[in-house]
């Protein structure tokens, strides 16, 4: 059995880069896939996203919008299966789970403060607590009875940012907990995913000598077991001494163009072994693919279990991929509601007839369709008919139409109980504004039409004469304005300084980090990062820009 791990930064993203989800998932040949930051709202899990022949998926969105964090985060697995019902393959989960605290159903937290317990384990931490680190869509769970798959999108925290390092301190201590428990029940646990950590030095380029001391560092390296824990790094178990093996690089220095990454799955990287210096494009030239590599295991002694169908959990469930199930009862509803409205329907054409038959002494006007005023010898209405007739009004009218021959042409009316596009209000509209005109008898252009007609030549005359001197001006006001952007180009190109190592113009940055220096703009070499031993790398040139800086 294969597994495949792949922070994907955006799954619309990587749908739209191979073209189709299926072909996404056949690019991975896998039989379990675990999509990390997959940055989709639960509403947005439509079928060209979430379902794939040959796959089941289970999906966990985000469902807070604090700080911003409408369609952040989330995860996603798909389970390569041949059948979804009445399967023994492995693949295809026993269970499903979204989140790891087990207050989560069906997209909502649950209210009953009793359901904080069935989480055995848990019990010492807060159900708010538990809310608050399942409401990210970090984490789904599928037992596929041999394991329980963890596929986990860590919290990334800021050193400076407090509420983030409380939130991944609450986390992982719930996260671990958890384990704890289904390894107690004698069960054997993967975890798969991007953890936002890395947890030795060998593990990071050019690590800092304190790297190591890292409260988080400290927390993954006391669950493996050369500290005494449960887990094994598989990949350290098998290249203890492997280095230069990352999976993930930064977006804006181009690090992974020097091989700053592990070996594996580099079809999938953004900067591919052929490709020309990046540098010399720019570092804003775009590079299709995620900042991440996907990372796989394989696995081996893997049988059949259990005939079992998909959980419940899986997407094809969904309201927005199967639909919403209509029971019997509101089917019959329906059609009872359409029966009596059609009913009512007959009884007000009945009526509108009946009040015409009995006013037949009385004239009424009609306006004929060529905008004449004609007797005619259907019943007039007096007010208080008319009011007390006003619901069927538009009955009335279109029987009207059809039966008097001076108004065969005219269109009736439909039943007021339609519903009505936009496209027939507006057209309506037009012809009601034809029919006015008409019935005031509006005569054939005459002095003032045509006064008014010599007066729109005569304006379109002079606008043609304004037009060709605007046009003149214009292109010379263009031309000053180009000549004048091309010196500032100059001067500006002037201005920016060469890196040493290479001599070639530096790109400009800003600081975004809070501090002293805030908005300070300043120079660094184009290249992208790699290692000090790589002359090609980046040199390290720095130098802070010539400006008006207020502290």
């Amino acid at each position: 059995m294969k597994i495949v791990t792949y922070n994907v930064n955006g799954l619309r993203q990587r749908i739209a880069q191979f073209g189709s989800l299926l072909r996404l998932l056949s690019s991975f040949d896998a039989d379990i896939i675990c999509f990390q930051e997959t940055k989709l709202r639960r509403q947005e899990l439509t079928a060209d996203v979430v379902m794939a022949d040959g796959y089941e998926s289970f999906f966990s969105c985000t469902r807070t919008s604090d700080k911003g964090r409408t369609g952040y985060s989330g995860v996603a697995t798909f389970c390569r299966v041949r059948s979804a019902f009445s399967s023994m393959e492995a693949a295809l989960p026993l269970s499903g789970e979204e989140g790891f605290t087990r207050v989560l159903r069906n997209g909502r937290a649950k209210e009953d403060e009793r359901d904080a317990c069935e989480a055995e384990g848990l019990e010492e931490f807060a159900r708010e607590d538990l809310v608050w680190v399942d409401n990210e869509g970090r984490c789904i769970i599928t037992d596929h009875g041999h394991f329980v798959l963890f596929n986990i999108y860590g919290p990334r925290a800021g050193s400076d940012d407090m509420e983030r390092i409380e939130f991944k301190h609450k986390f992982y201590d719930i996260l671990k907990k958890r384990w704890e428990h289904i390894l107690m029940r004698g069960k054997r646990i993967f975890v798969v995913g991007d953890l936002n950590i890395a947890p030795y030095a060998i593990d990071r380029c050019d690590a800092a000598q304190d790297f190591e001391k890292n409260e988080f560092r400290r927390w993954l390296r006391s669950v493996l077991v050369e500290n005494g824990g449960p887990f094994v790094d598989v990949f350290r178990a098998k290249h203890p001494e492997r280095t230069d093996a990352y999976t993930c690089w930064p977006s804006n220095t181009g690090a992974e163009e020097f091989n700053y990454d592990c070996d594996i799955s580099t079809q999938y990287k953004r900067w591919k072994p052929g490709n020309g210096p990046r540098w010399k494009g720019g570092l804003s030239a775009k590079l299709e693919g995620s900042d991440h590599a996907p990372v796989f295991v394989t696995l081996a002694g893997i049988c059949d279990i259990p005939q079992h169908d998909t959980p419940s959990l899986s997407t094809r469930y969904l309201p927005m991929v199967r639909g919403v199930q209509q029971t019997i009862a509101s089917l019959l509803m329906k059609r009872r509601v359409i029966e009596e409205s059609q009913v009512s329907s007959n009884l007000s054409c009945s009526k509108v007839i009946k009040i015409s038959s009995s006013t037949s002494s009385m004239k009424r006007s009609f306006v004929s369709c060529d905008g004449s005023e004609s007797n005619s010898n259907k019943s007039h209405l007096s007010s208080q008919e008319s009011v007390d007739a006003q619901p069927d009004s538009l009955h009335a009218t279109g029987l009207s139409s059809r039966n008097d021959p001076q108004n065969g042409t005219k269109k009736a009316r439909k039943n007021q109980g339609s519903q009505l596009s936009l496209k027939s209000f507006f057209k309506r509209s037009a012809d009601s504004q034809t029919d006015t005109d008409k019935s005031v008898g509006c005569p054939s252009p005459g002095p003032i039409c045509t006064t008014m007609t010599k007066l729109e030549k005569s304006s379109s005359d002079d606008c043609g004469i304004d037009t060709a001197v605007c046009s003149s001006v214009e292109k010379e006001v263009n031309n000053v304005a180009y000549k004048e952007w091309q010196r500032i180009q100059q001067v500006m190109q002037s201005s920016i300084p060469l890196c040493k190592g290479h001599n070639e113009p530096c790109v400009s940055r800003v600081v975004k980090k809070a501090g002293l220096n805030f908005g300070r703009r300043f120079y660094t070499c184009p290249r992208a990062e790699g290692p000090a031993s790589n002359p090609e790398a980046n040199c390290g040139f720095f130098r802070w820009a010539a400006s008006n800086f207020k502290r």
